[in-house]
């Protein structure tokens, strides 16, 4: 599966773990999480089956504002967000932008190489130890 600009790795726990793991990676590095939702239950509520799916809305002022003071528009794609969820195989993934293929998307790649490769470097960590266990 490839889509542009998304990053998805494989867990090796199942999703509630994955979910769990990510928030207390989002906690320890001082991120604020802003949003939680769990659309999985959301269908439920409409009576609707979905596998686990849960969005996680996160980030900081210090980290998103250069980006965007260099292209306000970045801001429909920010906080940051991430994507638990599970596919029909029962493998759990979690799946986040590539903060430069935000950039990239918004025309302030080169303005902004920094800022991205730093978020790139933070989310990679995140997502490591949220789908593995290791920080």
């Amino acid at each position: 599966m490839t889509i542009d600009g998304l990053i998805s790795l494989r867990s090796n726990a199942g999703p509630k773990q994955t979910a769990d793991r990510l928030k207390a990676e989002l906690q320890a590095s001082g991120l604020t999480l802003f949003a939680q939702i769990d659309h999985a239950a959301g269908a439920a509520g409409a009576g609707l089956a979905l596998r686990p799916t849960e969005v996680f809305v996160f980030g900081n002022a210090k980290g998103g504002t250069p980006l965007m003071q260099a292209a306000q528009t970045i801001g429909i794609d920010l906080p940051l967000k991430a994507l638990v969820w599970q596919d029909e195989a029962g493998d759990c993934w979690l799946s986040y932008n590539d903060p430069a293929w935000l950039a990239e998307r918004h025309g302030i790649a080169e303005a902004t190489r920094q800022v991205t490769a730093n978020m790139s470097t933070l989310l990679g960590t995140l997502a490591k130890a949220a789908t593995s266990g290791e920080a």
